[in-house]
């Protein structure tokens, strides 16, 4: 049996999380959670159902020790950092956001396995993750980088020509005029269904732009050698092209429960953790270029990663700024990527050189941060 820990158990990740663990209740034991955002109540709620003894919440703790007397409560805005401390065999990371970096770096140095789908853990800080981070510790959540993972088992890395990650394209991939998209139509997905932050940033694509990144440093490959394709079905989750010019392609029904629990119970796969393709039955899976001039993000972000030094963690903070800009109705979908560029362009000069520690990766977003938010007065409707 596992002792898991999740962070951001409230969340999309960490919810079906908690169901692959219901289901598989010889498997695991979830010794800490922690929630994401203030869903207080359904923290409380899942704390009870697993009987968790620590709890970790940024805010809200008085309502979440009397509700569960029995638990440990951590609070305040480093509660999951001490709580991935915690000594365990997998702490899944499932938060949003650039926030899920210092809670990575503390579960990695103490010799934890990290299921990580917080990409933004290695955008942000991929060189100070990836030097404590040793083999076999850090395991890829998102669907595309578990596809990849799992069909590079396939060959030796000397083997690859490149990765292919499959993109579904967002609600918008045929459609001419980007000028009047609304939050409510950027807000639906056709075939995932995610937090709110995640997509938006599937429906300008950056979210693709931002995984390129993490498979440069999950991976260990140049960014010369990672592509992405648009893939409207989502079922194809990525692809390794070998140098013989073989292809494998790793294929499931758009559910993220088989990549969580190919992550929290590595080496062995769960059984039934999520229902297999019906081959019974017809299917039409396309494959087509991305066009790059209606979503720059991509270039923008190969170009970031390519560069490196602080770049990557000014275009993630950049665009956290302008997604909640635009989820505010402040901003026009459009002037996402086109500030998030502007931003770059300003800092870029001085980003020169990696982050040498948690600290340095605040600073610089810190930075991008407030430059993202003078830009965005001057197009804010």
């Amino acid at each position: 049996m596992k002792d898991l820990v999740i962070l951001g158990s409230t969340g999309s990740i960490g919810v079906q999380a908690l169901e692959i663990v219901e289901a598989n209740p010889s498997l695991f034991r979830v010794v800490a959670i922690t929630s994401a955002g203030n869903n207080a109540a359904l923290l409380v709620e899942q704390a009870k159902k697993f009987k968790v003894p620590v709890i970790g919440v940024t805010k809200g703790a008085d309502l979440i020790k009397s509700a569960l007397p029995e638990a440990t409560v951590i609070d305040g805005p480093g509660a999951s950092t001490e709580i991935a401390a915690i000594t365990c065999d997998v702490v899944l990371n499932g938060i949003t956001g650039s926030i899920g970096l210092g809670p990575t770096l503390a579960a990695l140095k103490v010799g934890n396995r990290v299921a990580l789908a917080n990409k933004e853990s290695l955008v942000a800080g991929g060189d100070l993750v990836m030097s404590i981070a040793k083999p076999n510790q850090l395991l890829p959540v998102d669907s595309e980088h578990s596809a990849l993972w799992q069909c590079l088992m396939g060959g030796k890395k000397s083997e690859v020509a490149k990765l292919v990650l499959t993109a579904s394209g967002g609600p918008f991939r045929e459609r001419k005029d980007m000028s009047e998209i609304t939050v409510g139509e950027a807000l639906s997905h056709p075939t995932w269904t995610m937090g709110p932050v995640v997509t938006i940033n599937s429906a300008t694509l950056v979210n693709k732009g931002l995984e390129i990144i993490e498979a440069h440093y999950l991976f260990d490959l140049p960014y010369s050698q990672i592509e992405a394709v648009i893939h409207p079905q989502s079922v194809v989750h990525s692809m390794v092209q070998y140098v013989d010019g073989s292809t494998i392609a790793q294929a499931s029904p758009p559910n993220m429960k088989g990549p969580i629990s190919f992550a929290i119970n590595y080496p062995d796969r769960v059984k039934g953790a999520t229902t297999g393709i019906d081959w019974t039955t017809s299917h039409t899976w396309s494959f087509s270029p991305i066009d790059n001039e209606k979503f720059p993000a991509i270039d923008l972000a190969r170009r970031c990663g390519t560069l490196g030094g602080g770049l990557p963690a000014i275009f993630n903070a950049a665009n956290e700024v302008c997604v909640a800009a635009f989820i505010d109705g402040k901003i026009g979908f459009t002037s996402i990527i086109e500030t998030v560029e502007e931003v770059v362009q300003s800092l870029g000069s001085k980003s020169a050189g990696s982050p040498r520690d948690l600290a340095d990766v605040s600073a610089i977003e810190n930075d991008a941060r407030k430059i993202a938010q003078e830009l965005l007065m001057k197009v804010a409707r």
